[in-house]
């Protein structure tokens, strides 16, 4: 096995050592889905066991609906669930329980004014009439997550709309307080991984794309195809270690916090590998190795009061079989920033090219990861990585080195 990869002989610190992650750990803030994650926000479910979801489809009177809730509910699953099966290394799914039938709304589709910006009267009276209408067939007790998924050919239906409701005041049916509700406006089929994204709000994970203030130009400048909740059409969309660690799927030994001026030498594995992924190893020849999946995945270094710049490997496996390339990945969080206020940003390892132009969402960073044998500087903060080997199974071997914050004069990047 040796001689499938080139590997790094590690003289500096090594990760048994005993890393102290609480220095790294941000706090939680005031903001809307904060970064922070030295505690959990109560008021969200913690997704580290298996969860109920019921499916509610709602047909209009101004119009007779062209598919079934069958094929409805098979647009989204098991794909949803897979999809968190193996984010979590096995640690949480969904267990969807679709109704079998359409539940007719009172009033038109046109009537609700469905819209991305949707206004809180037409959008508040929506829900009123979807649990009326709901709560007859449905025991909301039995269940964790709701999802109202409107008929798709129905013409006041705005496949744009589709978006989480978190309650002001909770919804009390059968017993049970419902805070929040997945609603569904979209196509048949629908975007890739829509519901994904979605309920991952429920899990308070924030938007991580940037929103144009006119709503022209590009929505994927700050995390490209890197995440879930940048874009659902991602060529890599598994979360960042960073969320994984604070949606409680990362063990604290997973997670190193690189203090001191000095260099630490660490190996990585592959972010999307779990116990019996194959992690495809550049240079090798025959069958890809597996990886153990209970390594090192997050490495980090703490800038400031409210940020931290996070390394990880990602590659193609898992969630992210269609990378468009593989290496380490480096971004910064910050606590205090808002959903949809840029809370992390993946830094461009390489910012005078781009990739995958013909199916990335956002090519200038598909090739963001530092590569096998590169070094790079991270603009700013005079952080240094360099990858210097892979192992057998896999996984990166890294050197990371604090350093000082450059000077704002200064060119930082691959040398």
């Amino acid at each position: 096995m040796a001689a499938l990869v080139t590997t790094t002989i590690l003289t500096g610190p090594s990760v048994a050592e005993p890393f102290s992650t609480a220095p790294c750990a941000l706090h939680r803030t005031d903001a809307h889905h904060s970064e922070g994650l030295d505690t959990w926000n109560a008021a969200y479910t913690r997704p580290t066991h298996p969860l109920s979801a019921v499916m509610v489809f709602l047909s209009f009177p101004d119009a007779t609906p062209r598919t079934t809730p069958a094929e409805l509910a098979a647009d989204h699953f098991p794909a949803t669930s897979r999809y968190y099966e193996q984010a979590s290394y096995g640690k949480f799914t969904i267990h969807p329980h679709p109704l079998t039938h359409w539940l007719r709304m009172p009033r038109p589709s046109v009537a609700y004014g469905m819209q991305r910006d949707w206004s809180m009267a037409l959008r508040a009276a929506y829900l009123r009439d979807a649990f009326a209408v709901a709560d007859p067939e449905v025991d909301f007790s039995r269940y964790d997550i709701v999802y109202f998924v409107a008929d798709p050919d129905a013409p006041g239906v705005d496949s744009d709309a589709t978006k989480v409701v978190n309650l002001s005041t909770p919804m009390h049916l059968d017993g049970t307080d419902v805070r929040r509700v997945v609603t569904v406006f979209e196509k048949h089929p629908p975007d890739r991984l829509v519901l994904a994204h979605e309920t991952g709000h429920l899990f308070d994970l924030p938007d991580l794309y940037h929103r144009p203030v006119d709503g022209k130009g590009d929505w994927d400048t700050y995390v490209g195809d890197w995440d879930l909740m940048g874009s659902q059409f991602g060529l890599s969309p598994d979360l960042f270690a960073w969320h994984k660690w604070k949606l409680g799927w990362l063990d604290p030994r997973q997670v190193v916090c690189v203090r001191g001026a000095g260099p630490t030498r660490l190996t990585l594995e592959p972010l999307s590998a779990g116990p019996g992924v194959p992690v495809p190893v550049q240079g090798a020849a025959g069958a890809p190795a597996f990886g153990l999946g209970n390594g090192t995945k997050l490495a980090l270094v703490r800038t400031g009061t409210d940020t931290v710049l996070a390394f990880e490997a990602r590659g193609a496996t898992g969630n992210d079989s269609t990378a468009c390339r593989q290496g380490i990945l480096v971004y910064r969080v910050r606590g205090e920033a808002a959903s949809g206020g840029g809370p992390i940003e993946v830094v461009d390892a390489h910012p005078r090219t781009e990739a995958c132009w013909e199916n990335s969402v956002y090519p200038p960073l598909a090739d963001a990861p530092v590569s096998l044998g590169e070094t790079f500087t991270v603009p700013g903060d005079g952080v240094k990585v360099e990858v210097e080997g892979r192992t057998a199974t896999g996984a990166w071997n890294v050197k990371i080195t604090p350093g000082e914050p450059d000077d704002p004069g200064e060119s930082a990047g691959l040398g």
